[in-house]
């Protein structure tokens, strides 16, 4: 699902909030400009010092990679790649020439057009899987400064609640105000405690399988491509290919009109 984060951030944040309501906590009391303050300046501050104004701000990007990617469809990209399989066993390898335009994913394309252009294939792998791999360190050092909130956060509340109990105990002689300012101190604990799990760590989390799955689509295109080149057998790349999906993925490329006629006939056309 694609806002998968943000609705699993939105039920977590109700289910603690009518829990605290369900407790007798009314909502005003969970409020606490202060400690939103704290908790927030001096997260943000933290993770600026340790990441650089670059990366940070990238962080509003990164949010919304997290919440509205779409997951990579990696069926569609079997069948584009069979496709190009049968185009390049009809017609030959420069006949792929013509369908590189039409190619939406940047990776694929290049890719296609190393191949027309007739790079060596060691080499095509080499290039692919360097993109591959700084593909992932960028994701992962996204990635990284939301691990890094989810580490912080928590401290920063922590030093939030330390910093109003001080102020309670400096007007310990006023014992009936103790109960609403202690109360009151935790809240920068909670708010702490609560971005951290609810809010940072679950962004950090859902980055990571994005990463994780960008990096299996392209291996599974580099895989693709590269028999092409090599010219195999459309039915036996689609087989290589669907290795790489899991088995309910692999029934739906199978049985959903592929083009398995087509596959079919190109295999009588090599016969």
């Amino acid at each position: 699902m694609k806002a998968a984060t943000a609705i699993g951030i939105g039920i977590a944040s109700a289910a603690i909030i009518m829990a605290g309501i369900m407790e007798g906590v009314a909502p005003p009391m969970l409020l606490n400009i202060n400690a939103l303050i704290i908790v927030l300046g001096g997260t943000g501050g933290a993770i600026f010092a340790g990441v650089g104004m670059k990366r940070f701000m990238a962080i509003p990007k990164l949010y919304m990679k997290a919440i509205m990617t779409e997951q990579p469809d990696m069926g569609a990209r079997v069948k584009t790649l069979v496709s190009f399989a049968e185009r390049a066993r009809k017609d030959g390898l420069l006949a792929l020439e013509e369908e590189i335009e039409a190619i939406d994913e940047p990776f694929m394309r290049k890719g296609m057009q190393l191949i027309v252009d007739g790079t060596d294939p060691d080499l095509l792998r080499d290039i692919l899987d360097s993109e591959i791999d700084a593909m992932a360190a960028r994701h992962k050092m996204g990635a990284a400064v939301f691990e890094k909130a989810g580490g912080v956060a928590p401290t920063i509340g922590v030093l939030g609640t330390v910093v109003s109990l001080v102020h309670v105990l400096s007007n310990l002689s006023a014992p009936e105000t103790l109960g609403p300012a202690i109360s009151g101190a935790f809240i920068a604990t909670l708010y702490g405690v609560g971005s951290a799990n609810v809010v940072y760590m679950p962004v950090c989390y859902s980055l990571q399988m994005l990463s994780a799955k960008e990096v299996a689509e392209r291996s599974l295109i580099v895989e693709g491509i590269l028999a092409i080149q090599a010219g195999d057998n459309p039915r036996m790349v689609q087989q290589k290919l669907l290795s790489f999906l899991a088995p309910a993925e692999r029934d739906a490329v199978e049985n959903g009109g592929d083009g398995k006629a087509d596959l079919k006939a190109v295999d009588a056309q090599a016969a």
